[in-house]
């Protein structure tokens, strides 16, 4: 177990206690014991300091004064608990090796101490960068570049000729590259387009399971670098989204929107296609954007949750707006035409 000291060392903070006491594992406020490392990363959540058994907490210096034992004093908590997870990383290792039961095609170029784990497919004239990890039952299609130190989790697909950079990590079963939603109405049916561009993700980017990134059909889908993408996302084809942008879960972006830098997109919204949204613009869990964004700043859109009663009246006087306009236009006329009259009198 690492001694406090030492996680102060690593991590850059201020240590305030006893520098020998052996620290186990983090964990939240309320289950942490005596051997445990917490956390405050809001104000809110002080009065819990005098609860916890926590044998130390990451804490703001400001804040110090509530709690007597130790502590790692951070001007960021929250940061700082995200790089002491890292310490106490739990996840395999990779072996470094590939895998006589991975399939590995011959004309592959496969950098220094690149894992390819068993079942995984490496189609040929792709490129694996060094330190790369393949998970088992992986696909990496034809042509297909993969940045060193990525990771690409069991069960993904990344499709031909996808390109994908530095430290990124693709989740489980998310598919990068798949054919774009392109159809042409023909008097006989749909006419498929196909889609002859590919996906460019950056470096440091994280696309969560079961996420969707669909090449372009002539312009490639772009992923900035430091993007986050979370788990049951859709990103169509031509789409670009900027540096440190944050989609969250079932979230949508249609074909050709282009997201701007360090945004977030929070749960359930939805992009048309076509769109400009700005830098630096947040929308809210449900946002429905039809338009495109030119500012800055929060949007949101969507239903709060109600009471049943609330919300069945509610959906019944939504169906009579319209006609509820007309009245009120009616009754403005009503009121000017009487302003009117007794302004003549």
């Amino acid at each position: 177990m690492p001694a406090l000291g030492t996680l102060a060392a690593a991590l850059g903070l201020e240590l305030q206690g006893d520098p020998d006491c052996e620290i186990r594992a983090l964990a939240d406020l309320d289950s942490a014991t005596t051997d445990d490392l917490s956390f405050v990363s809001e104000k809110k959540h002080l009065g819990k300091l005098s609860q916890t058994s926590a044998g130390a907490v990451i804490l703001h210096p400001d804040w110090s004064d509530r709690w007597q034992g130790n502590a790692l004093l951070s001007d960021v908590p929250y940061v700082s608990y995200a790089r002491a997870t890292v310490l106490f990383d739990n996840h395999p290792v990779p072996s470094g090796r590939v895998d006589s039961r991975a399939f590995v095609a011959d004309d592959v170029k496969v950098g220094a101490r690149v894992t390819v784990d068993p079942g995984a497919c490496v189609e040929p004239g792709a490129s694996l960068g060094d330190r790369v990890w393949i998970g088992a039952g992986a696909y990496i299609g034809h042509g297909a570049v993969i940045g060193s130190d990525t990771v690409i989790k069991p069960g993904a697909v990344i499709c031909h000729a996808v390109i994908i950079g530095e430290r990124c990590m693709i989740h489980s079963n998310a598919t990068i590259g798949a054919d774009g939603f392109g159809f042409a109405p023909g008097s006989d049916g749909w006419v498929k387009i196909e889609q002859l561009a590919s996906v460019i993700i950056g470096d440091d980017v994280e696309v969560g399971a079961n996420s969707a990134v669909d090449r372009g059909a002539l312009q490639d889908t772009v992923v900035g670098d430091g993007a986050i993408i979370d788990n049951m996302v859709q990103i169509a084809h031509g789409a670009s989204i900027g540096s440190r942008t944050a989609i969250a879960a079932q979230a949508g972006i249609s074909g050709s929107t282009r997201v701007g830098a360090r945004c977030f997109i929070a749960g359930q919204a939805g992009m048309a296609g076509h769109l400009t949204i700005a830098d630096d613009v947040h929308i809210g869990g449900q946002g429905r954007v039809a338009s495109s964004v030119t500012e800055p700043g929060h949007y949101s859109s969507g239903t709060p949750i109600q009471p049943l009663r609330a919300w069945l009246r509610s959906a019944s006087r939504f169906t009579q707006l319209d006609q509820m306009a007309r009245r009120i236009a009616e009754l403005e006329k009503l009121a000017g035409l009487d302003s009117e009259e007794g302004d003549s009198a």
